[in-house]
């Protein structure tokens, strides 16, 4: 058995981690990932240790079925070195938990008589032969593989204004430390962008002690939730069993049923619906500071709402989406999105101080409402919103990779995939995938065992973030691997 693995990142790390779990599986395994820091991805490459990551420990564990495992290899290392493990880890410390994480699950694959191979080229082309699939790259094609699984990430944030090349523009603020070292002290800076990525630029400009005057705008102006204190909460009501159960045999589900089952969990937690529905409207109506300065507030609260919802959407997320109707999906991805993103992706309440703390101090800004920001004949850029315009020295791309689309990196091998029909665009945005194991659904009804993880399969199922659904989609691609494995096995012992 010849397995594939296209991409070198995070979701390849959980796949692995996923395969060498399996004891009952052997065979070749060739990873392919061109780019400098194998297993990192973007996120997590050597950088500043201002930059945190944004989940609990127990939200970033690559290994299924165990949520304790890069909580324990974090206090390990905070141990060694004498120091307290932090709420939150530096992104560079939680990319060394995933070198290590991946480097020993390859020897314990080595060990069981696996072959393992790591491949610094782009996968460019694949091709159909027979059952398997052929993978080419720039130096050529390789022998044919029996499973290809896609993990090539999200790719880089979108150039909305078409500002690459001019002098003062970054068009990727990672590594930070790289990334932002050209910008002068005093510069006046201004970073497209209100969510994660735009919080983390922030946070490496004040650690690095900028003077000048900082603006984040983007076309809500909604700064991302701030974290809560964490719950212990199991999901009774709002779970992918029940939301089944609901949807009956024509798998759909509506609106009115969805929030019926979400109210029951609530209650559960003597939390009130009206509460956050409030919360979910509040993003786009309540002015930004006002809302980042109250939810610091409550980050002890006592009232459970926010946090039952940013763990209920995102764990059912996958298995609820293909079962709305269009219409609705349709507006969610148009209307409610960064909204979603906003309750769901909630920053550590450590950064949320330090905003507000360069807010009071008046250095920062946060601005929606923005029309366009273009590159001055003389140097420089002109910033324009629905009630301001000025000039910056400065303008830093702090939006987040386009979600459920097609990579740039990967477009040439997803026109290969398509073209001889092992996948399908989807309508929604990525790759069309069976939710129940993400293989790839190509125009053949028995294609050879292609898979995908992560946001090129968005438009299946919309809630591709977080290392939680990586490991998710990971464990469901072996597990469907292995269960072909076994009926092959089956097949040729028949015919013995």
């Amino acid at each position: 058995m010849r397995i594939a693995v296209v991409g070198g990142g995070a979701s390849a790390v959980c796949v692995i981690d996923a395969l060498a779990r399996l004891p009952q599986l052997s065979g070749d395994l060739t990873v392919f990932e061109p780019a400098p820091h194998l297993w990192r991805g973007r996120a997590y490459q050597p950088d500043a240790d201002v930059v945190l990551i944004n989940s609990t420990v127990k939200d970033m564990s690559v290994r299924h079925g165990d949520e304790g495992h890069f909580e324990r290899w974090l206090a390990d290392r905070y141990a060694l070195a004498g120091e307290p493990v932090p709420d939150f880890a530096p992104r560079a410390v939680y990319g060394d938990y995933l070198e290590q994480a991946v480097e020993e699950d390859l020897a314990r694959l080595r060990e069981r008589g696996w072959r393992t191979a790591v491949v610094r080229q782009s996968v460019t082309g694949a091709s159909r032969v027979g059952g398997r699939v052929v993978l080419r790259t720039d130096a050529g094609p390789w022998p044919p593989f029996d499973y290809v699984v896609l993990a090539v990430g999200g790719g880089q944030p979108k150039d909305t204004f078409g500002l690459a090349g001019c002098p003062g523009f970054i068009g990727d603020p990672y590594p930070v430390t790289s990334a932002l070292s050209a910008v002068g002290p005093a510069e006046r800076v201004v970073v497209i962008g209100t969510g994660l990525t735009a919080v983390d630029v922030v946070i490496a400009l004040a650690a690095g002690g900028h003077r000048g005057p900082i603006s984040l705008v983007s076309r809500m102006g909604a700064l991302p939730a701030v974290r809560q204190h964490t719950i212990t909460h199991e999901l009774r009501h709002f779970t992918p069993t029940q939301l089944h159960a609901m949807a009956g045999r024509d798998k759909q589900i509506d609106i009115p049923h969805i929030a019926r089952l979400l109210s029951l969990e609530l209650t559960e937690t003597n939390a009130d619906f009206e509460e956050v529905l409030a919360e979910i409207l509040n993003v786009s109506q309540e002015p930004p500071v006002q809302r980042l300065r109250r939810q610091l507030t409550e980050v002890s609260s006592v009232r459970t709402g926010l946090r039952v919802l940013q763990k209920a959407v995102p764990g059912c997320g996958p298995d609820l989406w293909p079962m709305l109707p269009e219409k609705v999906r349709k507006d969610v991805l148009g209307s409610y999105y960064r909204i979603l993103m906003s309750l769901c992706c909630p920053m550590p309440p450590c950064s949320a101080r330090t905003l507000l703390q360069l807010i009071d101090g008046r250095q920062l800004s946060v601005l929606g409402g923005i029309r366009y920001v273009e590159a001055l004949p003389e140097g420089g850029f002109c910033v324009a919103t629905d009630n301001r315009k000025w000039t910056v020295d400065r303008v830093v791309n702090g939006v987040s990779a386009p979600r459920h689309r097609i990579p740039s990196g990967a477009a040439r091998l997803v026109d290969a995939l398509t073209d001889s029909g092992l996948a399908v665009l989807h309508p929604d945005g990525g790759l069309c995938a069976q939710t129940e194991s993400s293989r790839l659904t190509g125009d053949a009804p028995a294609g050879p065992g292609v898979y995908a993880v992560g946001d090129i399969t968005g438009g299946t199922f919309f809630f591709t973030f977080g290392v939680p659904s990586l490991v998710d989609r990971s464990h469901d691609i072996v597990t469907d691997i292995l269960a072909a494995e076994i009926m092959n096995r089956t097949e040729e012992n028949s015919y013995v």
